[in-house]
């Protein structure tokens, strides 16, 4: 789950993170009224939108009049952003975010995410912050700095020392860095999630003196720990959400729309990335990254099915099933019962193995459907594709 700018500044200051005074607005003049409330003669106007890249599509202004920052906000509202994390058909932008415009004096990246193979929270970090840090990760690694925390002492002060200096933070910044450093680790533990991205965190000058700032600010939670944080399932925004995807979170399943044409409803997060690679290996395109998980029962096969095709571009469904917790005579059941209560149209390439498969292809089989069935995944895929290509042609 992924929460807007606004909303995670917001959180951040519930753990004295430094972020820059400013307020949330749904229209125009709303927008105007927050420049006044903030006071100054600079403000900088955010399109909010669950996505990153706004500032290269236009999406972040710095405005310098009242009346520049309302006529900003009313074209940024209602207008659809595109940028390279929308795809080409972009995403509505419905707030914006208005605040307090900072001179800067330097910016740097700060991240922290889940680790897969140390499975440890650890902070990335670069001396190269902004909207091209992806292009510095690829040009030149050596200026990404990381430090694994350790979950059973929590991050140090000399990682945070360890991290500030390495991308040049030293003086009177040092110990902000510092206090930064674990404000942000404890917000991600308490609050389940699996990033923060800080890009950029920035050196602003204040009158005389320089201090660190949170200008932008990315979060994204595990959906298995929410049901223990309530502020953050009430910061959920489902207009920017794939209703498909919400649906299935309902029903247990894990569901990611893509730009195909093949449904997938497969068992298992890596059983499920083998088989979008194998129809694309075939020439394919998967409309879907569905796993149904364990103890898959045939109601949740049958919602499988059905929410798989509310895409109407999808024209024909793959189902891989490796069963171990599952039952392969539970999905064949299932996939039945979704035949016959969906009337779907679609051909059904099945591919079965694991417990009670024999049982399982055999319920197939003396069903009187029109079931397409494989031995193994390679077979499976490349009859999907050839359906699908064939009923395009």
């Amino acid at each position: 789950m992924n929460i807007h700018e606004y909303q995670a500044k917001e959180l951040l200051k519930a753990y004295d993170v430094p972020v820059p005074v400013g307020g949330v607005a749904y229209s125009d003049k709303q927008a105007a009224q927050v420049a006044e409330d903030i006071g100054g003669s600079k403000w900088v106007v955010k399109a909010q939108i669950h996505a990153g890249g706004r500032g290269k599509a236009g999406g972040v202004k710095l405005v310098h009049s009242i009346d520049e920052v309302k006529k900003t906000a009313d074209a940024m509202i209602g207008s659809t952003l595109v940028t390279h994390q929308t795809g080409p058909e972009g995403a509505l932008v419905h707030r914006v975010w208005v605040e307090q415009a900072s001179h800067i004096k330097k910016e740097f990246y700060l991240g922290l995410v889940i680790d897969r193979v140390t499975q440890r929270i650890t902070v990335v970090a670069s001396s190269e912050g902004g909207v091209d840090i992806e292009d510095v990760a690829k040009a030149a690694p050596e200026k990404i700095i990381k430090e694994v925390v350790d979950p059973a002492i929590g991050l140090r002060d000399f990682q945070c020392r360890k991290i500030a200096t390495g991308i040049g933070l030293k003086g009177r910044l040092m110990p902000q860095a510092v206090k930064l450093m674990k404000s942000l680790y404890r917000c991600m533990r308490d609050k389940d999630a699996l990033q923060i991205e800080i890009n950029p965190l920035a050196i602003v000058s204040i009158g005389e003196e320089e201090k660190l700032l949170i200008l932008d600010a990315k979060f994204n939670f595990d959906d298995n720990a929410l049901y223990r944080q309530r502020v953050i399932t009430d910061m959920r925004d489902l207009a920017e959400e794939d209703p498909k995807e919400v649906e299935a979170s309902g029903h247990g399943l894990n569901y990611i729309a893509l730009d195909g044409n093949i449904g997938c409803i497969v068992n298992g997060a890596g059983l499920a990335m083998a088989s979008l690679d194998a129809i694309t290996l075939h020439g394919g395109r998967p409309a879907n990254f569905l796993d149904v998980g364990g103890g898959a029962s045939p109601e949740k096969v049958t919602n499988a099915c059905r929410i798989v095709l509310q895409d109407s571009n999808v024209k024909a469904i793959l189902v891989n099933i490796f069963a171990g917790i599952n039952r392969c005579d539970w999905i064949a059941l299932g996939l039945i019962q979704a035949c016959k209560h969906l009337q779907i149209k679609v051909p059904l390439v099945v591919r079965l193995a694991g417990t009670n498969v024999e049982e399982g292809r055999k319920i197939l089989a003396e069903s009187g459907l029109a079931f397409i069935t494989a031995e193994n995944l390679d077979t499976a895929a490349a009859k999907a594709v050839a359906i699908v290509k064939e009923t395009v042609l």
